[in-house]
């Protein structure tokens, strides 16, 4: 069990660090963000049950398996005594491992549950002050000069545009911001950039959980282009996101998390100019995240029943 747990530990220091770090200073996402953000969904869910198995594996392998370490201390948990063949670092494992997967999982729930909160607020906002935009369905116009567009998901979705943006963009800039807005609710990209903003939340010390929430949102932005440039042309949309973007701000962090910025802007445009190489192929890359989040689990597999050599 301990190589199990060895080769997780090892896959997990990669995941939190390396990998992440070389992925977001690549300029291959920016040709297939797809396929980019299938690999950064693979290594967030790989280095969460890398983490977690690390610990937990490690932690119960006195007993030869985890279902052994199971019916070996859960029984005796608050009736005493430990079994002797566990030791303090081996009983700390696994009680940082119960806890940081805890941890984990109450603040997707609660990221959850606020961003419902918040959509829900967004709904009623927007039904109060929005006027219905003639001939685009589900989509509102709000009285302010500033130039805005955002989106807001849910069992009811809204695009809701500014009348400074409606005034601003000719025909075809708008129609591109309208389906670049429609592109991330039907993509439902609020769910992916969800579970990021999550991790973040979960571990803010954790300098590659800034890093990967950003990606996503860039590769979110990207794909969303992507569909506006099929709606309207490229020029429509270097247009629309000149306007709509002239006040991103320099690179920070909200209330919600990671904010769009300038540099993002600027990403996002050298893309329209062609300013990336050819990405790798997408089979590999696929390949890899399926590998990535297989290589865990068939670790949790191994030790789950059947003992192993320490």
């Amino acid at each position: 069990m301990l190589v199990v747990a060895a080769v997780l530990g090892v896959l997990a220091f990669a995941l939190a660090w390396p990998v992440p770090v070389a992925l977001s200073r690549a300029a291959w996402p920016a040709r297939s963000p797809a396929v980019a953000l299938v690999l950064w969904q693979a290594i967030a869910v790989s280095g969460g049950l890398s983490m977690i198995g690390c610990l937990l594996i490690y932690g119960a392998a006195p007993a030869g398996s985890l279902i052994g370490a199971w019916n070996a201390l859960v029984p005796v948990l608050f009736t005493g005594p430990i079994p002797p063949e566990f030791d303090v670092l081996e009983l700390a494992a696994i009680v940082l491992a119960a806890g940081l997967a805890l941890h984990l999982a109450l603040n997707l729930a609660l990221t959850a549950v606020r961003a419902e909160r918040e959509r829900r607020r967004q709904h009623q906002l927007i039904a109060l002050l929005g006027d219905p935009m003639p001939g685009q369905p589900s989509t509102r116009v709000l009285a302010h000069p500033t130039p805005l567009a955002y989106c807001v998901p849910g069992i009811r979705t809204a695009t809701v545009l500014t009348d400074g943006l409606v005034d601003a963009l000719s025909p075809a800039e708008l129609a591109a911001v309208i389906a670049h807005e429609r592109a991330h609710l039907d993509q439902l990209h609020h769910l992916v950039l969800l579970a990021f903003r999550a991790w973040h939340s979960a571990l803010p010390w954790f300098p590659i959980a800034n890093r990967s929430e950003r990606s996503v949102i860039l590769l979110a932005e990207m794909l969303a282009d992507d569909r506006a440039r099929r709606v309207a042309g490229d020029d429509a949309l270097r247009g629309a996101m000149l306007v709509v973007g002239a006040d991103a701000g320099p690179a920070g962090l909200g209330d919600d998390g990671v904010i769009a910025d300038a540099d993002m802007l600027e990403a996002r445009l050298a893309r329209l100019d062609g300013g990336f190489g050819g990405g790798p192929a997408r089979g590999l890359v696929l390949a890899a995240s399926v590998a990535l989040v297989t290589i865990p689990l068939l670790g949790y597999a191994l030790v789950l029943t059947d003992a192993t050599p320490v």
